[in-house]
């Protein structure tokens, strides 16, 4: 759910920041949260009247501002039973089953250190130079014979600029044909544990330079422990 919650997070904070007028926005979210101006002052060690005009307008929101504001919400909601979360986490569920882990990092990440973090090796006859923004991890098998049409595209779009790892993996073949056919492609994807990797998936995966690791780790539960590990040393 950690992973849900961040998505969240960020579509309450890209709203607050889009909009023309970030202080009504920030009203509308703190009422949507059902949190009073003076319960959120308490919480954020502030006093009423700076909630007040900030919500007015006098006052200009900087982005480390926003982020507590945002995670204030979340925390608050949180003592009391994710009430609020629980409903607006309802627009997500649909690829819930398809995804076992997301997140970003806080800075770029190159293909060596992801390497290193999930004990893995690269096949590739050759590495592009690219970044890794973040990472997402799904069962390969389920997503690739449940998901259909729009289904399979909104899962793309979890996939732009993070590292795709996919578990349940036989030979890679599989994902590497529906990634073939897909507008959107990840920089790198992560295998666990093939049987064997089969040529045809690395030599889709070279023709669309993307980067394949395969990771020896006996549990797919370790390569997210590492990646997040990972995230949690590169925070600046």
């Amino acid at each position: 759910m950690d992973y849900l919650i961040e998505t969240l997070a960020k579509r309450i904070l890209g709203d607050i920041g889009w909009s023309s007028s970030p202080g009504s926005v920030m009203k509308k979210w703190r009422e949507a949260f059902q949190i009073s101006q003076g319960e959120l002052a308490r919480y954020l060690g502030i006093t009423q009247s700076v909630i007040a005009d900030y919500e007015r307008g006098r006052r200009n929101p900087g982005v480390e501002f926003l982020r507590k504001y945002v995670r204030a919400l979340i925390e608050i909601d949180a003592s009391k039973g994710y009430k609020v979360i629980n409903e607006l986490l309802k627009g997500y569920t649909l690829m819930l089953p398809y995804i076992d882990d997301l997140g970003d990092f806080s800075v770029p990440i190159g293909v060596d250190e992801i390497v290193t973090a999930v004990n893995g090796f690269i096949p590739n006859s050759f590495i592009p130079e690219v970044k890794i923004y973040g990472w997402m991890v799904t069962d390969s098998v389920k997503a690739i014979t449940s998901l259909k049409g729009m289904e399979f595209y909104q899962l793309l779009n979890f996939m732009i600029g993070r590292a795709v790892i996919f578990t349940n993996v036989s030979s890679g073949r599989s994902p590497m044909i529906a990634l073939k056919i897909a507008p959107i492609k990840p920089p790198l994807v992560i295998f666990h544990r093939p049987v064997r990797l089969d040529p045809l998936a690395l030599l889709l995966a070279e023709k669309d330079n993307i980067v394949v690791v395969v990771s020896t780790f006996t549990k797919a539960e370790d390569i997210t422990k590492r990646i997040r590990s990972l995230a949690q040393s590169v925070k600046v």
